[in-house]
């Protein structure tokens, strides 16, 4: 209900300024969930499954939250916007999912009282889809901490794709804890630094495809699944994408055999062989948007 909320709230809350928003979001979430604020108990969660524990006043900002980890952590001031918080799943099979990035302006505190029953927790993670921006975070003990941890955890749950070589390589070094060049090899693997999302439907190259979606480096990277059963590993480069647009469908109930209910679409206008069309995804992870809104922004 409460991420429900933050969607409805978040075309208004972009034509206020800054230093008003945050105030205006707050008053209207405590007042309606009748929220006091008091201290409380915070777990932030890294990549190697260890928490760190905050204690935060239950009207704390994300962006407060965010600033008072990374203090805890001995991360530099000025690396902070290089990470944000997210919601993250943890399924029973082992797949992991990023539910969605906790907006600035959002009380993680009470988003994850209003989850409970998703099971979610909140974690720390980078923020940026290019991986050469990792070297500005290479002079700081506690950034390059945080990169190795998810570098691994990507590596464990089949985010990236190294070969056979490269996976030799990795083990060895992570062996003699050597994160440095870990980093700097694991910058050789295929979709390091992406962003890997829920599977999802969509309708390239026709209707009725679903699709594995990772997202970074300037292009949406795609091993789609036809009606046939065949595959096929689609490229969508951001330069060439003329504007997008995202619909809420609302939560649609589905068997749990019939796969993840739809709640988000997505299409952007793509030019493809010299035409142009729309390109069309529907998801239920509402981190989607915030993922190809940064995509775009990093362009």
């Amino acid at each position: 209900l409460f991420s429900d909320l933050g969607c409805i709230f978040m075309g208004f809350l972009y034509c206020i300024p800054q230093c008003a928003y945050y105030h205006i979001y707050i008053v209207c979430v405590c007042d309606t969930f009748k929220i006091q604020t008091q201290r409380a108990s915070l777990d932030v969660y890294l990549a190697d499954g260890r928490n760190v524990r905050l204690d935060i006043q239950t009207s704390d900002t994300a962006e407060r939250v965010l600033e008072v980890v990374s203090y805890k952590m001995g991360l530099s001031r000025e690396l902070i916007g290089y990470f944000s918080l997210f919601f993250i799943q943890d399924h029973s099979n082992g797949v992991l999912s990023v539910v969605k990035k906790v907006a600035e302006f959002e009380l993680p505190y009470v988003s994850l009282q209003s989850m409970k029953e998703s099971d979610c927790k909140i974690g720390i993670r980078k923020w940026y889809m290019d991986p050469s921006l990792d070297k500005m975070l290479m002079d700081c003990r506690a950034s390059v901490n945080l990169l190795y941890m998810q570098a691994l955890q990507e590596i464990e749950k089949n985010w990236v794709k190294p070969t056979d070589g490269q996976m030799q390589k990795l083990e060895s070094l992570q062996k003699a804890a050597n994160k440095m060049k870990v980093l700097e090899l694991v910058q050789e693997v295929q979709h390091y630094g992406y962003i890997q999302l829920d599977p999802c439907t969509c309708d390239y190259p026709e209707v009725g495809c679903s699709a594995a979606v990772h997202v970074g480096n300037n292009e949406i990277s795609c091993c789609i699944k036809l009606p046939s059963n065949q595959t096929k590993a689609v490229s969508f480069k951001i330069n060439r994408v003329r504007c997008w647009q995202v619909t809420f469908l609302g939560a649609i109930t589905q068997p749990k055999d019939q796969g993840h209910e739809q709640t988000l679409e997505l299409r952007f206008e793509y030019n493809d062989s010299d035409s142009w069309r729309w390109i069309v995804f529907y998801t239920k992870q509402v981190s989607f948007r915030a993922v190809k809104k940064k995509a775009f922004d990093e362009k």
